[in-house]
């Protein structure tokens, strides 16, 4: 099948960051260089660039930014946020169907709604996720399209091998004026394979394939200054009826599809169109990194 002239672009320059064993270190491209910088969520754009969420919490500090890849070297470009005060950003995804439209996660559990032209995001609405539990924190955030429905997945973090993740998923819709909307939610507890440990965070992001494949990464965090892992599993697979219901599987165990040792990996994204994932780091006082692995295939 041929693929878009700039779907053949992405993937093009997508394939020039390597293609060595996963966790190959030549892999990993630097997108920044300090706890301000690192990446904390990705949504594919058109054109070859994705939206960065970063997980600053200080009035003036960037909340997203544009990542830009030539053939050897990515970057970082500011998005200015236009609206409603946001804490600790930790996912963006787009909205299926609605060009120029994400929805934006923070970790205590808002979602942003946003509408993005040029270098500007201007917040349309926000919502509470459904169900926060105390103590919970969120750092990932997808959004799956079948048949014209929306669904929603998220989850809470979890930490160490007490405490497992929860899977959270959810019809989507918007109300007239903008709010994201959930429908009926079903949860899952999940605990990763690797990293191992009592630091480890079983889900740090999420991402759906197109066959409905969940990807999850994982991460061990033991301070500003590392030492970091982490790893992207396969965790199960999710399906929207056509009345727009939402059944989440996991599997018994999870399949690691590859582990990373020296980062902490928090945004997982599908690229479009690709077989590629897109995986950006925040190893907090040592930037941010991005790469790409095969994982999203059939």
């Amino acid at each position: 099948m041929n693929l878009p002239l700039k779907l053949v672009a992405i993937t093009t320059l997508l394939t020039l960051l390597g293609t060595a064993p996963a966790g190959a270190a030549d892999e990993w491209l630097r997108v920044g260089s300090d706890a301000r910088t690192g990446v904390s969520g990705l949504a594919a754009e058109d054109g070859g660039t994705a939206l960065v969420a970063h997980d600053n919490k200080r009035p003036g500090q960037p909340r997203l930014a544009r990542l830009t890849y030539t053939d050897d070297t990515a970057s970082l470009s500011p998005v200015a946020w236009d609206g409603a005060y946001a804490e600790d950003l930790e996912a963006i995804e787009a909205v299926p169907g609605m060009p120029g439209e994400y929805l934006a996660l923070a970790s205590r559990g808002i979602v942003y709604r946003l509408r993005v032209s040029g270098d500007t995001a201007t917040v349309v609405d926000y919502a509470p996720l459904p169900m926060i539990g105390e103590g919970a924190d969120f750092e990932s955030f997808a959004v799956v399209a079948r048949g014209g429905k929306l669904a929603a997945l998220w989850a809470d973090r979890g930490e160490g091998p007490g405490r497992p993740a929860t899977l959270y998923a959810a019809p989507l819709s918007f109300a007239s004026w903008g709010q994201p909307l959930f429908g009926s939610v079903t949860r899952r507890s999940y605990l990763s394979t690797y990293p191992p440990g009592e630091g480890t965070r079983h889900i740090s992001d999420i991402s759906v394939t197109a066959s409905g494949r969940i990807l999850v990464s994982s991460a061990s965090d033991a301070g500003d200054d590392g030492p970091f892992d982490s790893a992207v599993s396969e965790a199960g697979r999710v399906t929207v009826s056509a009345a727009g219901s939402v059944r989440v599987t996991l599997a018994a165990s999870p399949t690691v599809l590859g582990t990373f040792p020296g980062y902490k990996i928090e945004a997982v994204e599908c690229l479009p169109g690709t077989g590629d994932v897109l995986l950006g780091t925040d190893d907090e006082h040592m930037g941010g990194f991005v790469r790409t692995a095969p994982y999203c295939g059939p």
